[in-house]
């Protein structure tokens, strides 16, 4: 999206430059990515990076107001809610696709959020390893806020570590050496010690928890619940999660659903289509423009994105479902062999006791199908999962 340094990457592009970007990711995580990973980043210019610091920090403002708790209640499914929430979301996400406006030029638009972990660890290392083995220059930037790959691997840890012992700290997941971010996993593990832990290999014992006989004081949670609750009855005997424990969480469950589709109704910007509740308005004439989302899923599970009248007369709980109007992805990227799409991910940390969650640092998406997702593309090139350096 940056012309000069999108023409300087692809003239200079080899695959053994790819081969080896991807051996050196293996070799520091102990994992070859699962994921196909993009043979490219996603270069952002000035003006476009301006429009997503500016409308993720209005939804920031959304999150931040005093009454954001009690707003919020109605967002959790029936039985869902965890005892032991605290005041605030440790890590919030924000998606948007690029698309055309008007006149031609690119800009953002709101596509899903989350108070929920994304590749936090993971993210430093690829964009790292892009800059060694493809020659980003300085005058693009990856992190936010004067962040470098040392402090913001400390802030991660000052977050999820705290003031524990690494020991004293699990990753939590369910059936994490089967998910296909397991990468992740075992680069957090690296960089900040922490073991990756199956819920199915806790103990309780009263309202402590333990992993291998030790006393777990802090969890940094990667399980969704409403996935959790549906692989439950398949899982091997373990710990119900929904119980008052002796520990913290990183991030507690609750903000999954608090920071999440339900509050893309209340967000009003130029770059945020728009979104409403599927029972608090008549259907539009045009329901071919919109894509329909249910509440609570994951991953794109459930999404409609070619809208019939069908299938909302098969809607049984209207109230925990959205409308949002469809956006059009711009072809912004150019390839060796063709155009892609993509979407960027603003990802914030929020430290115990600050008042707002800072951004620092990011994701991307690249594909040339219409459903964009790092597991949908696999026979094609130049598409996957990615970072974005940006022209601040």
């Amino acid at each position: 999206m940056i012309p000069s340094l999108r023409k300087y990457y692809n003239e200079h592009f080899t695959a053994e430059k790819y081969t080896a970007f991807i051996q050196s990711m293996a070799a520091a995580a102990g994992e070859t990515p699962a994921f196909k990973v993009a043979e490219t980043p996603v270069f952002v210019p000035a003006a476009l990076t301006k429009q997503l610091i500016d409308t993720s920090e209005a939804i920031i403002d959304i999150i931040t107001q005093p009454d954001f708790k009690a707003d919020s209640e109605a967002s959790f499914p029936p039985c869902m809610k965890v005892p032991g929430e605290n005041e605030h979301a440790h890590f919030v996400i924000i998606d948007f696709a690029v698309c055309k406006n008007e006149a031609g030029g690119l800009q953002p638009q709101l596509i899903e959020l989350q108070g929920f972990p994304s590749l936090y660890a993971f993210q430093e290392l690829m964009a790292r390893e892009f800059k060694h083995h493809f020659q980003i220059p300085d005058t693009v930037n990856n992190y936010f806020n004067g962040y470098t790959d040392s402090s913001y691997l400390q802030l991660l840890k000052e977050i999820i570590v705290g003031p524990y012992q690494p020991e004293e700290v699990v990753l939590l997941e369910v059936k994490p050496h089967e998910q296909k971010t397991r990468i992740d996993f075992y680069y957090t593990e690296k960089v900040l010690g922490i073991p990756v832990v199956c819920i199915t290999d806790l103990e309780q014992r009263a309202k402590q928890l333990f992993y291998k006989g030790r006393l777990v004081k802090r969890i940094y949670n990667r399980v969704i619940f409403d996935d959790l609750q549906k692989q439950s009855a398949y899982l091997p005997a373990h710990v119900s999660l929904f119980q008052d424990f002796d520990v913290e969480w990183i991030t507690h469950p609750n903000w999954f659903y608090r920071i999440s589709k339900f509050i893309l109704p209340f967000i009003k910007s130029e770059f945020a289509p728009e979104s409403w509740f599927l029972h608090t308005r008549a259907l539009p004439a045009d329901l071919e423009n919109y894509v329909l989302k249910p509440l609570f899923s994951f991953a794109g599970q459930g999404v409609v994105i070619d809208v019939s009248q069908e299938d909302i007369n098969g809607i049984k709980d209207p109230e925990n479902w959205i409308l949002q109007r469809k956006v059009k992805y711009a072809p912004a990227i150019e390839t060796p062999d063709g155009p892609a799409y993509c979407e960027i991910r603003m990802m914030y940390l929020w430290k115990d006791g600050a008042p707002r969650p800072e951004l620092v640092h990011n994701l991307a998406r690249i594909s040339k199908s219409k459903m964009i997702g790092v597991t949908k593309d696999k026979s094609d090139t130049w598409v996957g999962g990615s970072c974005a350096f940006f022209e601040l």
